[in-house]
C-alpha cells in the first residue's frame, strides 16, 4: 500500500495500550475509535484492532479492509500528533460505503475540533 506506510500505522502493543488508557473514545453503530493526542507535529498514526467475537479471521480480516480503506483516503485530513486505534462492529459489514465514509467523517470532525490553534505570539508582531 504506497499510501499507507509504516509510519502512519501503530505497530507496537505499547503504543496501543497508550492510546486505549490515556486517550478518548468515540463511539458509533459502525466502529469505535480511540483517540490520543500526542502533541507532536507528526502526522496521524492508525491501528485497527478486532476482537474474535466478531468471526473467523476470514470476517475479522474483511472489517478492517473496509474501515482502513476508508481511512487511507482520508489519512491526510487528520490532525497531525494524533493516534487512532479503530475497533469495528458487527454492523460495519452490512454497512453501505457512504455511511462508513459519513462515520469516518463525524470523527475527523471531532478531532479537528478538538485540536485548538496555537496562541498567536504578540511579542513577535511589529508593533
Amino acid at each position: 500500500m504506497p499510501d499507507y506506510p509504516k509510519s502512519a500505522r501503530l505497530l507496537k502493543p505499547q503504543q496501543f495500550r497508550q492510546t486505549y488508557d490515556q486517550g478518548s473514545k468515540h463511539g458509533c453503530p459502525l466502529f469505535v475509535a480511540f483517540h490520543f493526542d500526542r502533541g507532536d507535529l507528526e502526522p496521524a498514526r492508525f491501528g485497527f484492532t478486532t476482537p474474535r467475537a466478531l468471526g473467523k479471521s476470514v470476517v475479522r480480516n474483511r472489517l478492517k479492509r473496509r474501515l482502513r480503506e476508508c481511512v487511507r483516503l482520508r489519512r491526510e485530513r487528520f490532525p497531525y500528533g494524533f493516534d487512532v486505534v479503530f475497533n469495528p462492529r458487527k454492523a460495519l459489514l452490512a454497512a453501505p460505503w457512504s455511511e462508513v465514509e459519513r462515520h469516518v467523517e463525524k470523527l475527523l470532525e471531532r478531532l479537528n475540533t478538538k485540536r485548538e490553534p496555537p496562541p498567536c505570539d504578540s511579542s513577535s508582531s511589529p508593533s
